[in-house]
């Protein structure tokens, strides 16, 4: 741990995930958080949904309502809760209620919130030396129900109950209407040759009826309700407009039934009536929207200060797990079960395996994009719980095991921070390496499934071969004719080249083979095991390096930008830490037996030994002779040197060759 001095404060620093941290430890550092260069933040910004945290106290602290906190919002939260307080350390204990004593009543911040404890107390009817969020939410509630008594105390003049504010909109909406279609009434009943002229002509209605009539319903709304006739009553039961029919059956089945029950018409005196009934209505919820709003007015003061404690209590009670999860993740790199980071939305069990590290996945379309750039091993999963009735997808990080066995489509067990279970099905992986062992195997396993993809190939092939052979000989398949041309003749020389060539070809690894087994013949008996490791470490090796190098950079940080987050650091997860984010099943040993274990035949068995003795038996010989059984001994030629002690002329002459003898032409 070291300090440095960041305007006037002295800040304590330690590593955390291979990542150096400001430390969150004291009221102090919460009094000094502006202080804090905004470059030493962990996050600069998140959003107020999506994780696990009290999504009120987030509320709370995004003043300007955007849906994200930022960096000078969570500063002001800190400046008001210290001025508020006598001593900021008690910010450290995360309780959700506080004495009155813990007050400063010298600020203007305590001195509000003292008032609003005090009129809290007024409103629940008694005092206490502190309080707590049931209290706050206790008296908001009492303050919300004062309110809406005020509406219910006049239920009894609804004159058509729950439906009275939609009969006023309809009678509003088709008052026009219906009074036209009565005075039309009226004066085809004093004049019955205008009836006609009332209403409406054939004419008009000729005049759109080559149109698509939908496109012309205004015109059509301008027809009378009815048909005008000499009858001032308005048939309940008459065929209406098309432009209002809906709306007048939806009229008279709440209004007109219940006030006219059985009534096959609906005279203007009735429609006066049901008019008068609803402008009584009209007036009683001016009359008590008046006195709501001149009641509310006189709470108005008394709501906001209570509402200012709620605040500060949500705040007093989270704040300084939140700064844990926002200017320092101490809380994800503490390990702790009780302490978990914020953006781990519960466990997933999949494989023999628990994966801790779950993030709660709001876009996928995002995540697509970054998640790559993590290093991580991902698999994301759609959870549906149906007991809840909800569905969300999470992405989790495997850090530990084999991952052989995990493939999209795999059904899980993912169960969240509240203990519900969800079913969970792996929608899409991101395929990255979990450890450098893992890596060792990699190469040996792509070879291995190469070699079965291309054998399953192989034989599909034949097997769509011969079904197909076997189709077109079920379906007649005709034979070439007569006239076809025949078959190309047997080409010797053809052949004998290409076998020539084969010849040639295993020759020539054949000499590759025998010269690389001598070189190994010769080596010194370690030299072997230095040479099966270097041919070991030239496979292995590059995809181990390649695995050592994005372990080291296995960042979290682009999965939580994903969801929104404004991460300004890394978030390592290295091996050792990564090794506690994920459980492996432990088994304990079991003695005897299994009773339904595949048995090796015994064909198996002799071979094994026959390899296992040639192998030993090759080893002796070589041990001994120092050379394989298949090999010419090695004779090495001795130089024996002569003294020679004739003159030198004589050397000379001996040194010249003797002249060949002649030979004779044999007669023919």
């Amino acid at each position: 741990m070291s300090k440095t001095k960041s305007n006037k404060y002295n800040w304590k620093f330690s590593k955390i995930g291979g990542v150096t941290r400001v430390n969150i430890e004291t009221g102090e550092d919460i009094a000094h958080l502006g202080e804090l260069d905004q470059k030493l933040w962990t996050a600069l910004s998140c959003p107020t949904t999506g994780f696990e945290f009290d999504e009120t106290t987030l509320a709370y602290i995004d003043s300007n309502n955007d849906g994200h906190i930022h960096v000078n919002e969570v500063i002001e939260a800190s400046k008001w809760l210290v001025a508020a307080l006598k001593s900021p350390d008690s910010l450290l204990a995360g309780e959700d209620f506080i004495s009155t004593d813990a007050i400063n009543p010298d600020s203007d911040a305590g001195k509000a919130l003292l008032e609003g404890i005090s009129n809290a107390a007024k409103v629940l009817g008694e005092e206490h030396e502190s309080i707590s969020l049931a209290d706050t939410a206790k008296a908001l509630g009492i303050l919300a129900e004062a309110a809406a008594e005020a509406k219910a105390a006049g239920e009894d003049v609804l004159p058509y109950g729950a439906d009275t504010e939609e009969a006023l909109a309809l009678a509003g909406k088709l008052k026009a209407k219906i009074d036209d279609y009565f005075l039309r009434s009226k004066l085809a009943a004093f004049d019955s040759e205008s009836t006609a002229a009332l209403d409406v002509s054939a004419e008009r209605i000729g005049a759109i009826s080559d149109k698509e009539l939908p496109g012309c319903i205004d015109e059509i709304a301008t027809y009378p309700l009815a048909r005008v006739s000499g009858d001032q009553a308005l048939s309940l039961s008459a065929v209406i407009n098309p432009a209002w029919a809906a709306d007048f059956a939806r009229l008279k089945a709440i209004a007109f039934d219940k006030d006219y029950p059985g009534a096959a018409t609906l005279t203007d005196a009735d429609w006066q009536a049901v008019q008068a009934k609803l402008a009584t209505y009209t007036a009683w919820k001016d009359e008590v929207k008046k006195e709501e709003d001149e009641f509310l007015e006189s709470q108005k003061a008394e709501a906001e200060t209570i509402k200012g404690v709620d605040k500060f209590l949500h705040l007093y009670r989270d704040f300084f797990r939140f700064l844990k999860n926002f200017v320092t993740f101490s809380d994800f790199y503490s390990r702790d079960e009780a302490r978990l980071a914020v953006f781990q939305s519960g466990k997933l069990f999949i494989d023999e395996r628990s994966l801790d590290l779950c993030v709660r996945v709001t876009d996928m379309g995002r995540h697509g994009d970054m998640a790559a750039k993590s290093g991580m091993f991902i698999l994301y999963c759609h959870c549906v719980s149906k007991v809840l009735g909800k569905e969300m997808d999470i992405a989790g990080i495997v850090t530990e095991g084999n991952t052989r066995s995990l493939s999209v489509g795999q059904n899980a067990i993912f169960y969240d921070r509240d203990g519900h279970d969800w079913d969970a099905t792996v929608t899409k992986i991101v395929d990255n390496p979990i450890s450098v062992p893992q890596a060792f195997w990699s190469p040996y396993r792509k070879f291995a499934k190469w070699c079965t993809d291309k054998l399953n190939k192989s034989a599909e092939d034949r097997d769509n071969k011969a079904t197909q052979d076997l189709v077109a000989k079920a379906d007649g398949a005709k034979l070439p004719d007569e006239g076809a041309a025949k078959k190309q003749a047997f080409d010797i020389a053809k052949f004998a080249g290409i076998f020539a060539a084969i010849g040639m070809a295993l020759g020539f690894i054949l000499d590759a083979v025998v010269g690389l087994l001598d070189s190994i013949i010769k080596m010194p008996w370690w030299g072997i095991f230095v040479l099966i490791a270097a041919i070991i470490l030239l496979i292995s090796g590059p995809s181990m390096l390649l695995a050592w190098l994005k372990l080291r950079k296995r960042n979290l940080a682009p999965v939580l930008n994903a969801n929104g987050w404004a991460i300004n650091s890394r978030v390592l997860v290295n091996t050792q830490f990564g090794s506690t984010l994920t459980h492996l099943a432990k088994y304990p040993k079991v003695k005897g037996k299994d009773p339904f274990r595949k048995k090796t035949p015994l064909w198996r068995h002799i071979l094994r030994w026959c390899l296992i003795l040639l192998v030993l038996a090759i080893a002796a010989f070589w041990i001994c002779n120092k050379r394989l059984p298949w090999q010419k001994p090695h004779v090495e030629e001795v130089v024996i040197e002569e003294v020679i002690t004739e003159e030198p002329a004589a050397v000379d002459a001996a040194a010249e060759p003797a002249a060949e003898p002649a030979t004779e032409e044999p007669a023919l």
